[in-house]
């Protein structure tokens, strides 16, 4: 379908069209996810997406519109600076607002969403394209994608604490995993976003918390390397992580039950982190 067909479907406040079949529709803008024009990517077809997904345009139909998109995250995997990318992350965030709609309607079974949930963290962990905004192509942005998925699987009811662990447990994974460069457009944020809603649900205790946020705090201390490798690429992405999950559980005016001893813990890992504010402290207080 034309570029204009879809101008008219935005031009008539996103209304489903009535002469064409739905299937067709939506098969047209799953091909769109992946364009490499953001104009037709983010402009066109994620907003129609995401409004006949909230309008419930896909009630009846969202185990195979979710089936669809998690299979958009297969193809291209592996691949670095390719436009594959593109469709595997925007299939991640429409499958996000599978999950949302779900969370909102009780509309799927337990083991669709945690067959969702396995595809997600497989991909996600699996994902070497870690680029965000792309010049000429717009956003890429897996990781901030694959941890809105993350948050809204966090949000379901099918998942226990278990479960809740395994997300953090993921978020982790790809916050250590080794990287060519460091996260530069609010991928720590998003994922520690991810984590504040597994957080909210008060199913985790701090017992696994707390060996938890020292796997990263191993990879946030590494200060020097001696294999021509740059050692903040070992651990910048944590020490963001830690950042930012410091300052949401501090702002947060929603927060989790764990809070005040979570803030503890993460304020200990920055101090380890950060020898040097440690040494400005010590001075300051003399």
């Amino acid at each position: 379908m034309s570029g204009q067909y879809w101008k008219q479907v935005h031009a008539s406040g996103l209304a489903v069209p009535d002469d064409r079949p739905l299937e067709d529709l939506t098969a047209d803008l799953t091909r769109m996810l992946g364009d490499p024009e953001p104009e037709v990517r983010e402009a066109t077809a994620w907003p129609v997406l995401v409004t006949w997904i909230g309008r419930g345009v896909y009630d009846d139909l969202l185990v195979g519109l979710g089936d669809g998109m998690s299979a958009g995250l297969r193809p291209g995997l592996g691949e670095v600076g390719t436009d594959s990318v593109l469709r595997r992350s925007w299939s991640a965030r429409v499958l996000a607002e599978c999950l949302e709609r779900d969370n909102l309607r009780s509309l799927l079974p337990a083991g669709k969403v945690l067959d969702w949930g396995d595809r997600i963290a497989t991909w996600l962990l699996r994902e070497q394209d870690v680029r965000g905004f792309v010049p000429g192509r717009g956003w890429a942005h897996a990781v901030a994608h694959g941890a809105d998925a993350l948050a809204a699987l966090a949000r379901s009811p099918h998942l226990g604490t278990p479960e809740l662990t395994v997300v953090l447990d993921v978020v982790a994974d790809r916050v250590l995993l080794p990287v060519d460069h460091l996260f530069v457009n609010g991928e720590p944020d998003r994922l520690a976003q991810a984590t504040m809603t597994v957080l909210r649900r008060d199913e985790v205790p701090l017992q696994v918390l707390e060996p938890w946020i020292a796997r990263l705090v191993a990879a946030a201390a590494v200060q020097a390397s001696y294999d021509g490798r740059d050692p903040h690429l070992t651990g910048g992405n944590a020490e963001a992580f830690l950042r930012a999950l410091h300052l949401q559980l501090a702002l947060a005016p929603d927060p989790p039950a764990v809070r005040a001893d979570l803030l503890l813990v993460v304020v200990d890992a920055l101090r380890h982190t950060n020898p040097g504010l440690r040494h400005v402290g010590a001075s300051a207080s003399v």
